[in-house]
């Protein structure tokens, strides 16, 4: 398994660290190959810059200014995003992420003669998770339409393989949290890594 998460969130000691680390470990004991794309720590910039807007269709010149990340997406056969969701969709640092590597003949290829639409290219992934905590209620957050949630396991789900298998878990009401609730909330992202990638080892369990 060759695993790629991706975490954005600019404090290290957030809850959203905790998550990502169990999603490492959880990686790591199930025998993976994890790479971590830390975006605040790298000092990603998110902005889509002029030049880049004009050579977006130039490949593959056009992976250039983030060759690193576009290769690991296409390496990768597991992808898993830690987010907080702000606002009810992505930070704006994640969402710059898919503007600037999610590319063409990277993420998806181009309409040409023969195809009006895109196409996926990312069908190598067959599992693809996403982990966030939420201010607002459950309720509200998919009142307004869960837009994060939807970019993510929509937008990009299109793009991986036809039977990609597809995971989620928020905290909601984060504002509001207690040590049980954030708990809770670790115990629910094993379980639904266990359901998305299997099981840890016993022997791995035993070793943690």
């Amino acid at each position: 398994m060759r695993a790629v998460v991706v975490y954005c969130h600019p404090d290290p000691a957030s809850f959203t660290a905790a998550v990502r680390d169990l999603v490492i470990r959880h990686l790591q004991e199930a025998g993976a190959t994890v790479r971590v794309h830390d975006l605040y720590a790298a000092g990603f910039v998110p902005s889509l810059t002029q030049s880049e807007w004009q050579g977006y269709l130039e490949s593959p010149a056009n992976r250039a200014p983030v060759a690193e990340a576009a290769d690991d997406l296409q390496w990768c056969d597991t992808l898993i995003f830690v987010y907080p969701t702000w606002w009810y969709g992505l930070p704006a640092m994640l969402k710059g992420w898919l503007d600037r590597v999610m590319l063409p003949d990277v993420a998806f290829l181009m309409p040409d003669g023969v195809n009006k639409t895109i196409r996926p290219g990312l069908t190598q992934i067959t599992r693809l998770g996403v982990f966030t905590t939420c201010g607002a209620s459950r309720w509200l957050t998919f009142f307004v339409g869960a837009p994060g949630k939807r970019t993510l396991l929509r937008g990009v789900r299109m793009l991986c393989a036809k039977r990609c298998r597809t995971t989620f878990a928020a905290h909601y009401l984060m504002d509001s949290s207690t040590p049980a609730s954030r708990k809770a909330h670790l115990a629910r992202v094993r379980r639904k890594l266990a359901r998305l990638i299997g099981p840890v080892p016993q022997r791995a369990q035993v070793q943690a």
